[in-house]
């Protein structure tokens, strides 16, 4: 589906990230993921890729810094020749009540999760454009929709994707752009593994399908809005939560 297509996944070293560099190169593209520094992990992920016998390669970036984010990408396209899918995953959690959460938890939530989307779409927009041609998924989570206690940092991080998501459908779908969003509920990462057993159980209970999701699930979605199956779709937030935002 994906032959002769280069992804950039930002966060793409571990979680949903990882998940979604896996499955893009499974069906055929080339791989650049954008990583907040080289990790064990990184490493890991881009092994993966290699024995698939896909070309990637990993790119040390912050996505919180434009000045940053507009070298790699220009670096990306040197080195790949072209990027025709955009995966926005790169995101951090500094939960706590609003009244105890200083300055810097609420701005580097912030600055990575929404401005980081916001940047590395900037940064390759323009690519798009030359190309007439462009997929972006942003994920984004329900708790942007919801929202819940002890994450308004998060919360609103995700909210702003959303809203950015479908500002950039509309100002770019005549170009042959798409722009969608994906909202996970609770998923098997890292993050959800800080849960206690007994949180676990009783977010379950909150969950129809009674389980997390697994990130392999979210990549599934996220190559359908990615592939060529789904040029009529733009400016969606679908979410994949077992139905707990029913």
């Amino acid at each position: 589906m994906f032959v002769g297509k280069t992804a950039i996944i930002t966060g793409g070293s571990r979680g949903i990230g990882a998940a979604c560099a896996v499955k893009l190169a499974e069906q055929g593209a080339d791989i650049a993921i954008l990583a907040a520094h080289m990790s064990e992990k990184a490493g890991e992920t881009a092994g993966i890729i290699e024995k698939m016998g896909r070309k990637v390669k990993v790119y040390v970036c912050d996505v919180s810094d434009f000045s940053q984010v507009s070298k790699t990408v220009e670096t990306v396209i040197n080195d790949f020749s072209h990027i025709d899918i955009l995966v926005n995953s790169a995101g951090i959690t500094k939960d706590k009540l609003i009244i105890q959460m200083t300055d810097e938890e609420i701005d580097s939530v912030i600055d990575t999760n929404l401005k980081g989307c916001m940047y590395v779409t900037k940064a390759c927009i323009r690519s798009f454009m030359r190309q007439k041609n462009g997929r972006i998924v942003n994920i984004a989570s329900v708790v942007g929709l919801m929202g819940n206690a002890g994450q308004a940092n998060y919360a609103a991080s995700k909210a702003g994707v959303i809203g950015f998501t479908k500002s950039i459908a509309k100002e770019y779908a005549s170009k042959g752009i798409t722009c969608n969003a994906v909202a996970p509920g609770f998923i098997c990462t890292d993050m959800t593994g800080a849960l206690s057993g007994d949180q676990i159980e009783a977010i379950k209970k909150n969950i129809p399908c009674g389980r997390f999701g697994q990130a392999g699930e979210v990549a599934e979605l996220v190559a359908f809005l990615a592939g060529d199956n789904s040029t009529y779709i733009t400016g969606e937030v679908i979410k994949i939560d077992g139905g707990m935002y029913i």
